[in-house]
């Protein structure tokens, strides 16, 4: 099996054979030609770029320093729900100052043999919770331990590797490293030339393959993949635009978000939204596929979300609160019995020949419906609390929060790669 590395911002070229695809050789009366998706209409920007000269907001990433004040007065006064989500953490075997990471020099996702890429999320999983508990407790030790682990990965990790599902070692892994780095900038211990040397890491390794992803996708048409790869990708190039202070980047990210070819498009991400009687419903591109993968989504279009909120930028308003609308749409499916509407979808599935065999998905995926994921608490109180909307817009959300209650992070849902895909414990950091 060839292996692909993204070495110091050099892109490599990926076979077209490579696993993870999907590529089949084209049915009998298969299309073969390339499809042609109309250029983005203007329409779709709602959030504009700054001017490069601009600076990015150093409020933490994710979290801001009011969001920690708030969390340390409602821990001291004993309430809930703080007290039961830092339960969680506090607990977690990942955000402890025993913990070890196992840095490799080329970080392998996909290919079959060789795969070590649970390495870099559990690494990355420890050091955000690390800091968490260091922001909280206000102990510099588990600072200095998250340093630590950062550290070892900036030193030792020159690439990431394996079959084309190194784009999804990418964007995840990318975009969560740069989370715990940039809620570690002001730990007074991180010495300068070190945090330098970790955003040089970031923007070495991770971005390069985050931006041929979303760029070039593995030389299939742009819809081929499925919207949790472009989103994680965004996601990626947003945190990492957002540590190395790269305005630039950012940009990319956002508008990448709104007009981008992929399905990491918000607006493809979120194939269709409803009128009518289901007003306040929106599909997700993946709910036809599965619900492991629409919940992935959901947590993905979250954090994207909330790293543009705390630069000013609010997609959460999106086109009418859209997100809101697939987070009520998923929620109701796997956590309720009520009905959701469904329109059919087509998967533009490139095959073999560089041509498309389209896939019809009739009716939506009942997979892994019902999976619990740390990803509510977040769009919940944003738009219950901050935004204030009514209740009856956000009520399969709620169901969807009560049922993950308390939130919590990677380790805490399975130790596969599906339970580091978020970063977690949004009962304790997002909470009103």
């Amino acid at each position: 099996m060839k292996k692909i590395y993204y070495l110091v911002a050099v892109l490599a070229c990926m076979s077209m054979t490579s696993c993870g695809d999907g590529f089949n050789f084209p049915e009998v009366e298969a299309e073969t030609d390339l499809y042609k998706i109309p250029l983005p209409e203007t329409s779709l920007v709602e959030i504009e770029s700054k001017d490069i000269s601009v600076a990015m907001d150093h409020v933490g990433g994710l979290h801001t320093e009011e969001d920690f004040e708030r969390i340390r007065e409602k821990l001291k006064a004993g309430e809930s729900p703080w007290v039961e989500g830092y339960e969680v953490l506090k607990n977690s075997k990942y955000a402890q100052l025993s913990f070890q990471t196992y840095p490799t020099e080329i970080i392998v996702r996909g290919g079959g043999s060789g795969e070590n890429y649970m390495n870099a999320a559990r690494g990355a999983a420890a050091a955000y919770q690390l800091a968490l508990r260091w922001k909280i407790e206000e102990n510099g030790q588990y600072a200095k331990k998250a340093v630590e682990i950062l550290n070892k990965w900036a030193k030792t990790c020159t690439g990431l590797g394996g079959d084309s599902n190194v784009s999804l070692g990418a964007g995840i892994y990318g975009f969560e490293f740069a989370i715990a780095g940039e809620l570690l900038r002001g730990y007074a211990g991180w010495a300068p030339k070190d945090f330098a040397a970790y955003q040089q890491w970031m923007l070495s390794v991770f971005y390069p393959a985050n931006k041929d992803f979303l760029v070039r996708h593995h030389n299939t048409n742009p819809l081929h993949y499925w919207a949790n790869w472009g989103l994680c990708n965004i996601a990626s190039t947003m945190a990492i635009g957002i540590l190395a202070d790269r305005r630039d980047i950012y940009n990319e990210a956002i508008e990448h978000f709104q007009t981008g070819e992929t399905n990491g498009r918000i607006s493809l991400a979120i194939y269709h939204v409803y009128d009518g009687a289901y007003a306040n419903f929106a599909q997700l591109q993946e709910s036809g596929r599965d619900q492991g993968h629409s919940l992935m989504c959901i947590g993905l279009l979250g954090t994207i979300c909330q790293l543009a909120y705390n630069q000013g930028d609010d997609f959460f308003a999106y086109k009418d609160n859209m997100f809101l609308k697939a987070c009520e749409y998923a929620a109701c499916f796997n956590y309720t019995n009520d009905g959701v509407p469904y329109t059919l979808y087509t998967w533009n599935k490139q095959n073999a020949w560089g041509g498309i065999s389209p896939e019809d998905q009739p009716e939506i995926g009942a997979g892994g419906r019902g999976g619990m994921r740390p990803i509510w608490a977040l769009p919940y109180y944003h738009y219950a609390k901050v935004k204030n909307v009514l209740d009856t817009k956000v009520k399969y959300t709620e169901i969807a929060r009560d049922k993950v209650f308390p939130e919590g992070g990677g380790g805490n849902y399975g130790e596969t790669s599906g339970g580091f895909d978020a970063l977690g414990f949004g009962t304790l950091m997002y909470a009103r």
